[in-house]
């Protein structure tokens, strides 16, 4: 899916009554589902350890679902940190993020049916009621029409199939009468005014009660959408045309499919990021499987599966052989442009892109699935999570992890191919990593950056929904499930539609008026999925001999696969000169520079190239004096570790990023803004010290509070409801003065976040701390305990979100919090924007060392782990009174230059449309 998460895959078993051509996709898609080839690379799993982990997978859902129902329902989400629910209004506004929640509760929705897959029939009976009575869809508010389609119509289809299954079997849900089936179509309808377009591809948002342009429905302005916006819609509007027969809503997402299809760029087959819903104009060029894109792929191969339309499987296979030649480069999968798709566009990866093995496994293609899956694994296993972005080197570029569930999807689809035990090993792992990383006592928290350990108020409903779904099926056996799940195709929501759709109601016309099929060949296209029995010939190493050569790819190499233009200078030609190596004192590299864009359309492309890359360290070097956010942990009694809270760091005392971390109880000093002697040296003795922000400078607080033996300072934010979600963190400055006196470590928090403390602090007295660079492990046998039962106890812990530092804060402690250096803006991320496939603004920017440019085309390859290993990621400048803007200063004056020249490659990728 392209913002939430993505549910992508299907087990499939040949329906009845169903076309040749679906009849072959589909036996020859069970047979490779189905059969299980076990292999020597990792010892078998038994299947009492395979019951353990899945009833472990029950509980942990127990755990999420049960705190969204008794502290959150019937809002959309629950929010598990402070133990209360999301509505849309209420809360501090996240951008494109919220346009999901509708008042429509949405958590409960999308959850429907991973009851049933759970097993746990009586509370789906019972879910299904509370929807039926509680929810209303008319509300005043303006929703993606995206993420309501997979979602919501989604989750109400998907709920509708399995009750009328459950109806059949005789036990359960016998008063049901397709109440799920007409709320969807209630959806349905409220959603097709936003295909009012031109074009057909549908606006990217609706108003539920008002629709489309009106004055009060506040939308219908938008231009632009991300192609995966406008090509997710096939499965659940076509199951709505074929559950319904109403063939309007299959025919208008037919409509926007056709035209994005129309519109793929001829010479490269590849489709962009963002599209223009009225003149089909690419508005973002660059292309790749990952955010903006990645489900349009999945519902075109998904779509012939369903629906038996010989044309989907031609357009899929047409892209699929584009990706594997331009995005693919083992292991990785890098962004292209669509004009120019030897050109990389980027050199990071989004980590929604971890569905597209699963959709490797459906597609047959299993040697790069293993390749791509061990990779991501790879990156897992060093930051715990999947980095919401990561660069070609590995390191992280966006540090935020909301629970995603597409690597978990992967997963399950590799082992049910495969039958190799690794897999079981490898969800183990995502098991344990939530349980250690993300449980809290109100649920499971996303990660505001996987390198602290820091928490955000977040759970989305595309957890439930997934990742709950997959690891359990992961581990269950047939009988342990008590439908069979061959029988349905999952959305890119994880959403379970019927095959027996294929033969339903097959009114719509399947004839394509706008696509160039005949110049097409049938005999470049695979029309069915190889069996596993050709994947492994005989070879029960298969997968491990696939492996084996990654396992070590994240710590120790580079990867080869970006090293693409090297064979064009093979035959003895020089390389082209990157940014990095560039001096502005070289004659040689300032008759480069003239040249490029001169000469040849290679010229061209290294010009191109070049000025990204100049962009790039241009903007990295604005950053380079941020230091990164640190965390204050609460280890003691009830919290255990669970809680961490970002801190911003100091420019004076114990740097916690070279040093052991400080740990100790806290206590407010008196006076409580630490601006003179203190009155209780005896109370914070040994302690960390509570301090308030103001009426003196952040060093000469410091000093007051060692003076009275303090071994740390906290210092809180006196504005009051100040919250790293909506200000950004900043260095403390010093006074102007040598700080080399003080010795302590001083972190900042904002007020929301100091009110944990002083929560804490009122509720149990005693509260211990851990001030460190990251949160540390927590005990396990701490882990063992017993989660906190007191609602009391429950809603004093929450976790604050990680936010980037600019540079200093000033030297004055009392300026206002608008004082604060503003972070450089960075380009949007995958994480939940639903057009451009952004994050919002305060969550874009990732420490500097972790965005720097990747070892490159040239194949020149610099080890940069060593050195991660004995040193801290982001090193203080010894100089903070040093301006960075006067370094960059010979680097802007080059990009102006360069104007001109920008411009005339911008003609140049016109001229070639």
């Amino acid at each position: 899916m392209s913002e939430a998460g993505g549910g992508r895959g299907c087990g499939c078993r040949v329906p009845q009554r169903a076309s040749w051509s679906l009849v072959a996709a589909t036996a020859a898609l069970y047979l490779m589902l189905a059969t299980t080839v076990c292999t020597a690379g990792a010892a078998p799993m038994s299947r009492e350890e395979k019951q353990k982990l899945g009833n472990q997978v029950l509980e942990m859902f127990d755990h999420a679902y049960g705190n969204y129902m008794e502290h959150a329902y019937p809002a959309d989400e629950l929010m598990p940190l402070t133990c209360r629910g999301r509505v849309r209004g209420q809360e501090p506004s996240r951008g494109d993020v919220d346009d999901a929640l509708g008042k429509f509760s949405l958590t409960l929705i999308d959850s429907l049916d991973t009851l049933v897959v759970l097993n746990k029939t009586k509370e789906f009976e019972d879910a299904v009621r509370k929807v039926l009575r509680d929810v209303n869809l008319d509300n005043d508010v303006v929703v993606s029409v995206f993420e309501t389609n997979i979602r919501v119509l989604g989750g109400l289809l998907g709920g509708h199939s399995l009750a009328i299954m459950l109806k059949e079997k005789g036990e359960y849900m016998q008063w049901y009468n397709d109440e799920l089936l007409q709320m969807a179509k209630q959806l349905g309808y409220k959603l097709l005014p936003a295909f009012n377009t031109t074009s057909g591809l549908p606006y990217p948002r609706i108003n539920l009660k008002f629709g489309i342009r009106k004055p009060e429905a506040r939308t219908g302005t938008e231009t632009d959408t991300c192609t995966a916006c406008a090509g997710t819609l096939i499965l659940e509007f076509a199951a709505l045309s074929r559950f319904t027969g109403a063939t309007v809503f299959e025919e208008y997402a037919r409509k926007a499919l056709d035209f994005l299809w129309e519109k793929r760029q001829r010479s490269s087959n590849l489709v962009g990021v963002t599209i223009n819903i009225h003149t089909g104009d690419w508005v973002r060029k660059d292309s790749g499987v990952g955010a903006g894109i990645d489900s349009y792929y999945e519902y075109l191969l998904k779509a012939y599966v369903l629906l038996g339309d010989d044309s989907f499987l031609e357009r899929f296979n047409t892209h699929y052989d584009a990706i594997m030649r331009y995005i693919s480069q083992p292991p990785l999968l890098l962004d292209v442009h669509i004009h120019k798709p030897m050109l990389n566009a980027r050199t990071w990866m989004d980590a929604l892109l971890a569905f597209f093995p699963g959709l490797q496994v459906l597609k047959g293609d299993i040697r790069p699935a293993i390749e791509t899956h061990e990779m991501l694994y790879q990156v897992i296993k060093k930051h715990n999570f999947l980095p919401e972005a990561f660069t070609t080197d590995f390191r992280v570029h966006w540090a935020q992890h909301p629970l995603r569930p597409e690597f978990a999807e992967s997963t399950y689809f590799l082992y049910k191919a495969t039958g190799d035990p690794y897999y079981l090993e490898v969800g183990k792992t995502l098991i344990e990593n939530l349980n250690k990383y993300a449980r809290v006592p109100c649920g499971f928290a996303a990660m505001k950056d996987v390198r602290t350990g820091s928490h955000e108020d977040r759970m989305d409903s595309f957890f439930l929904a997934e990742m709950f779904k997959y690891l359990y099926l992961l581990f269950a056996d047939k009988e342990d499930i008590i439908f069979d799940i061959e029988d349905y195709i999952f959305t890119t929501e994880a959403h379970l539609l019927p095959l027996w759709l294929s033969t339903t109601n097959r009114n719509i016309s399947k004839k394509n008026t706008t696509s160039e099929y005949t110049e097409l060949d049938d005999s470049n296209f695979d029309w069915t999925c190889p069996n596993t029995q050709i994947l492994f010939p005989n070879d029960p190493l298969y997968a491990q001999s696939i492996r084996e050569p990654l396992k070590n790819v994240v710590d120790k190499s580079c990867p080869r696969g970006i090293i693409r233009v090297e064979e064009s200078f093979r035959s003895g030609a020089k390389p082209p000169l990157r940014a990095r190596d560039f001096m502005a004192t070289n004659p040689e590299h300032l008759e480069i520079l003239k040249k490029m864009g001169a000469a040849s359309s290679v010229d061209a492309e290294d010009g191109l190239r070049f000025m990204q890359e100049m962009i790039e360290l241009s903007s990295q070097q604005q950053k380079e004096q941020q230091l990164p956010p640190r965390a204050v942990q609460i280890i003691s009694h009830p919290f255990f570790g669970r809680v961490v809270l970002t801190a911003g760091p100091a420019q004076f005392g114990l740097d916690l990023s070279k040093h052991k971390e400080t740990r100790g109880f806290v206590a407010s000093s008196k006076p409580y803004n630490g601006c003179s002697e203190l009155t209780n040296p005896e109370a914070v003795m040994g302690k960390i010290a509570l301090i308030q922000r103001g009426q003196c400078m952040f060093a000469e607080k410091a000093r007051n509070i060692q003076n009275a033996g303090a071994i740390g300072g906290i210092v809180i934010d006196d504005n009051e409801g100040s919250s790293s979600d909506t200000a950004p963190l900043f260095q403390m400055a010093g006074d102007g003065k040598d700080t080399d006196d003080i010795k302590i470590p001083m972190l900042f928090l904002f007020s929301k976040e100091g009110s944990i403390i002083l929560d804490a602090i009122r509720e149990h007295e005693q509260v211990e701390v851990l001030l460190s660079d990251k949160a540390r492990d927590r005990d396990p046998e701490v882990e063992n305990e017993d989660q906190p039962s007191s609602e009391n106890d429950s809603q004093n812990q929450s976790a604050e979100q990680m936010l980037p530092l600019p540079q200093t804060v000033g030297l004055a402690d009392q300026e206002s919090p608008g004082n604060p250096l503003e972070s450089p803006s960075e380009p949007p991320s995958p994480a939940d924007s639903e057009e451009a496939a952004g994050f919002a603004p305060s969550e874009q920017i990732s420490s500097p060392t972790e965005t720097q440019e990747t070892a490159g085309l040239d194949g020149e390859c610099t080890d940069l782990d060593n050195q991660l290993q004995d040193q801290p990621e982001t090193e203080e400048d010894p100089s903070p009174n040093v301006s960075w803007g006067t370094k960059a200063q010979p680097m802007d004056s080059i990009l102006a230059d360069w104007n001109e020249d920008i411009e005339a490659f911008e003609m140049m990728e016109k001229d070639e449309l």
